[in-house]
């Protein structure tokens, strides 16, 4: 059975780079968001077995989000996106429930690492 993933970014460009890197190999794409709002609806909705999760956002940012993701799904595993030079951000993310974190620009084989390490 396909790994579902939530992706969350602000960015359309960036929502559909991760699309096509995991969607190429082989996991299932159940849902977009573009803040960390509809995050957190997308992620009742569709309970989903991942989520990428951008940092700086719009309305919501990625960390309040993973924040309250883990209070609704303890177990939720979160991948944290960032851009360079964010390492105060990342750790907090890390520090809030996200299990690993991916730099912007994306190379394909540290995403689909991070996202095998995330779903075991």
């Amino acid at each position: 059975m396909a790994i579902k993933v939530l992706i969350v970014d602000d960015a359309a460009f960036m929502r559909m780079m991760i699309k096509d890197i995991l969607g190429k190999n082989g996991y299932e794409i159940v849902g977009e968001a573009e803040n960390g709002a509809k995050a957190l609806e997308k992620y009742q909705e569709l309970r989903p077995d991942l989520t990428t999760m951008d940092i700086t956002m719009p309305e919501m940012d990625g960390i309040t989000a993973v924040k309250e993701i883990k209070k609704m799904d303890p177990g939720a595993k979160v991948i944290m996106c960032s851009a360079m030079g964010q390492q105060a951000m990342v750790i907090e993310a890390i520090q809030s429930g996200a299990r690993d974190f991916i730099v912007k620009p994306f190379q394909p084989d540290r995403v689909l690492e991070a996202v095998r390490k995330a779903v075991g």
